[in-house]
């Protein structure tokens, strides 16, 4: 889930050896290089992840304890960016681990070739839907939480609250909405497949009513979230678990998903191994990690999202504020893609 605006860059490290070392010691200053190197990991992963409040810097002190594997976060921005960093260095692997690949995007990392397959050891405790909802067919990507898209309402507002997409296209929400761009932001991009899955052929025409009420299209989940909460608009595309930050802070529960009856569209967050990782043991083992129990734990009060391994515990906050509805929808990627461009050409008109 796309939550804070802190960012952590890594720094990587260059070893130089001086040239007057004798060939002894130039080996063995090669093989220390080597050592340090096979014990850390490089992961890329979004900006919400690696952030001060989001579960990279809980994840990398338990996965070192653990492991001995030390993690170097590269912040890449929002998921979409992070498929797109990957892909750009293909010929040049600087990364192990890939974090941020969800059911819209992770079939253009798998056809991009970028993936290597591997399988968890804890598969048997994640359901199977997660799986397929990330590939049609081996184990390129590993599911680790997911929540589905909803509308998220501030009740302290002087409308109505909306009891379907269809709804808020009326006049009423004009200027009330807050969006985010689907070309960098996986949000975006979810709410475009929720479109799609609900409107199909006329999801153009859809759109075309929508723009009216469209506030702003923030470039990322961390800025359009947190203009809602400043109350800019009393309406925001989220997930049906953001509401369960609210409560378990003491901030009360005038924010809510709402839940409609024609369905949600869902995402399913995954990881993958980078093809020619530097360190495919260590990739391997942090994969494994994040889908443990332990590594489970960790995330629905940091990343704000459902754990898909089905032993990992569930906090009260979500019981009370995040609500899972009864019908999932289905888009396909491709079409999703396709009415990205056609969306955004109608906001740009």
């Amino acid at each position: 889930m796309k939550k804070s605006t802190i960012k952590i860059i890594s720094i990587a490290f260059a070893f130089a050896l001086p040239f007057a070392f004798s060939s002894c010691n130039k080996k063995t200053a090669k093989q220390d290089a080597e050592n340090a190197a096979s014990k850390e990991i490089t992961v890329y992963a979004y900006d919400s992840f690696v952030g001060e409040w989001g579960p990279g810097p809980e994840l990398s002190k338990k996965f070192e304890e653990k492991t001995g594997f030390k993690v170097n976060f590269v912040d890449c921005g929002d998921a979409v960016q992070v498929l797109s960093r990957a892909i750009l260095e293909k010929n040049d692997v600087k990364a192990d681990v890939i974090v941020g690949l969800d059911n819209n995007i992770s079939k253009k990392a798998i056809d991009e070739g970028i993936l290597e397959e591997y399988k968890t050891k804890n598969a048997d405790s994640i359901p199977a839907e997660m799986f397929a909802a990330l590939q049609e067919s081996g184990n390129f990507v590993t599911p680790y939480d997911y929540s589905h898209f909803a509308m998220i309402f501030d009740t302290k507002s002087n409308v109505a609250a909306p009891a379907s997409l269809e709804d808020l296209t009326k006049p009423e929400y004009e200027k009330k909405i807050i969006l985010m761009d689907p070309r960098t932001s996986t949000p975006g991009l979810g709410f475009v497949a929720w479109t799609v899955s609900v409107f199909g052929d006329k999801v153009l025409d859809y759109w075309k009513k929508l723009k009216p009420n469209i506030l702003t299209m923030a470039p990322g989940w961390s800025s359009g979230y947190g203009s809602f909460t400043k109350g800019e608009a009393p309406l925001v595309i989220s997930y049906t678990t953001s509401p369960a930050y609210h409560v378990e802070y003491g901030e009360g529960d005038d924010k809510q998903a709402l839940v409609f009856e024609e369905g949600h569209s869902w995402q399913v967050e995954g990881l993958a191994l980078l093809k020619n990782a530097p360190n495919k043991a260590g990739g391997e083992a942090f994969i494994d990690f994040l889908t443990s129990e332990e590594g489970q734990n960790a995330l629905p009060l940091t990343q704000w999202m459902y754990s898909v391994n089905k032993n990992a515990s569930i906090p009260e906050s979500y019981k009370k504020a995040a609500p899972i509805p009864e019908k999932t929808l289905i888009a396909d990627p491709e079409k999703v893609q396709e009415a990205v461009g056609e969306v955004m050409k109608i906001l740009a008109e």
